[in-house]
């Protein structure tokens, strides 16, 4: 607020206008006003306080705040113990065709028990094909 230099001046001046005789007396004077101005303002604080009712506020920020952290950790707690849970898209009608049509595709072909499914081997009259999985780029 003030500086070194600025609360000397202050004192230097003080002590000229006032005398050293009565600084003292002024100083205690100083000291009470400044004190019950204090006193004054905190009990005007703590009345409008109480009117509209602030240790109610406070009390229910300080519970909402508490319950707020109380359901993250049990949102921590419950990703630590299992993790989420991937869910299926849901099925749209667009997609149920295509699901249908690969399924008939599927029932279609027949099945002999020497071909495999496995993209890497396929077994056709006796003899190993070798298959790489197809990427896309």
């Amino acid at each position: 607020m003030f500086s070194s230099m600025e609360l000397m001046l202050i004192v230097l001046v003080t002590l000229l206008v006032i005398g050293p005789e009565r600084l003292p007396e002024t100083l205690r004077t100083l000291g009470l006003w400044v004190g019950r101005l204090s006193r004054s303002f905190t009990a005007t604080k703590v009345e409008i306080e109480k009117e509209i009712g602030m240790d109610d506020v406070r009390r229910q920020l300080h519970n909402e705040s508490v319950m707020a952290q109380m359901k993250h950790i049990e949102d921590e707690v419950k990703n630590a113990i299992e993790p989420p849970v991937m869910q299926e898209p849901p099925i749209t009608p667009a997609t149920a065709e295509v699901s249908g049509t690969e399924a008939k595709e599927v029932a279609k072909k027949p099945v002999s028990p020497t071909q495999t499914d496995s993209p890497e081997t396929a077994i056709t009259d006796g003899e190993a094909e070798h298959h790489s999985p197809k990427t896309s780029s």
